[in-house]
């Protein structure tokens, strides 16, 4: 069996807190709190959960776009927590990112073709002007758009197209790795659709891996391999996508799936309300951080206990002392 493409190991990410006339940390915002997963090449990793639980967090750690507190990110064999700034930069040829707000992602001052054909300069993939244009005008017809689009400008297009253009600057390096931040939440339900059907064409045709980062589990479910459920920066449940939908084992899995709009009106899924909310990062509770709002949770158990990832099934991991 081949080496996982990414392995996460125990990542940490805490943001200070300053206060005071000297400006001194006071507190720290607990926002990754020890993730760790495997991703083969070729898979789409689902990441949920709700506002504020560490996923895109997580995803920007991974890439370096914000430094990890500690733990390990190997990619392809080769320690990302420990690059340096032109191993880094070699690195971004082959892990890239598509942001979540195709409005403010995109350089209003920059046309189209600059905006996807900066990186072609970073790298120095094309050696001359026309083979700069030619890739250009050859992205923007994998995702979509039209050749004469280089020449316009990002105000120019509608949400759905600006995505398209976030989609097409990823693709220029031609990587192995993109982290999809949310990159439908700001999406019509319509054109969210046509964005994922283009991506999994996409790592089809050039043989991707995605993180699919979104904080709705129907979002992630038919584009997803595999789906990790995170709060509170930590994750406690992760399966393959088709075990995890039908047999959800963490009480939190549970509640997010039964807020899934159900398409057919003659079936009821039974709602589950979770009292409370969410914890501050901050001060996150101890133990197990979701026993504030757990609706079986042990006193002297799950508020003292962490409960550590357990394997339940094949590939199905949950972090609960009551479903093991």
């Amino acid at each position: 069996m081949s080496a996982p493409l990414l392995q996460v190991k125990n990542l940490v990410k805490q943001f200070p807190i300053k206060g005071g006339i000297l400006q001194r940390v006071v507190d720290r915002v607990h926002a990754v709190d020890g993730v760790s997963f495997d991703l083969a090449a070729g898979e789409t990793l689902g990441v949920v959960g709700e506002s504020g639980c560490g996923k895109s967090t997580t995803g920007r750690c991974i890439l370096r776009l914000i430094e990890p507190s500690s733990g390990q990110v190997v990619f392809d064999g080769q320690d990302v927590t420990t690059a340096g700034k032109d191993e880094l930069r070699a690195l971004a040829r082959d892990m890239q990112i598509i942001f979540q707000d195709p409005y403010a992602s995109l350089n209003p001052r920059m046309t189209v073709g600059a905006i996807i054909g900066e990186a072609l300069t970073i790298h120095k993939l094309a050696p001359t002007k026309a083979a700069y244009e030619a890739r250009i005008v050859d992205l923007l017809e994998t995702v979509g758009l039209a050749a004469d689009h280089m020449r316009r400008y990002p105000h120019e297009f509608s949400g759905g197209q600006r995505q398209r253009i976030g989609i097409a600057r990823a693709l220029a390096v031609s990587p192995k790795l993109v982290v999809c931040d949310e990159a439908v939440s700001a999406l019509d339900v319509s054109i969210q659709a046509q964005v994922i059907n283009l991506l999994e064409d996409l790592q089809e045709q050039f043989k991707l891996t995605y993180i699919f980062i979104a904080h709705d589990l129907s979002v992630v479910e038919h584009i997803s391999d595999r789906v990790a459920v995170m709060y509170l920066g930590r994750i406690v449940e992760i399966a393959p996508a088709n075990d995890l939908y039908s047999n959800p084992r963490h009480p939190y899995t549970e509640a997010l799936l039964s807020a899934v709009p159900i398409p057919d009106p003659q079936v009821k899924r039974q709602r589950i309300r979770l009292q409370g909310d969410v914890p501050s990062p901050i001060r996150p509770p101890p133990g197990c951080h979701f026993h504030t709002r757990c609706p079986i949770a042990q006193k002297g158990l799950c508020d003292v206990q962490r409960p550590e990832l357990k394997t339940v099934g094949a590939g199905h991991q949950v972090s609960c002392h009551l479903r093991t």
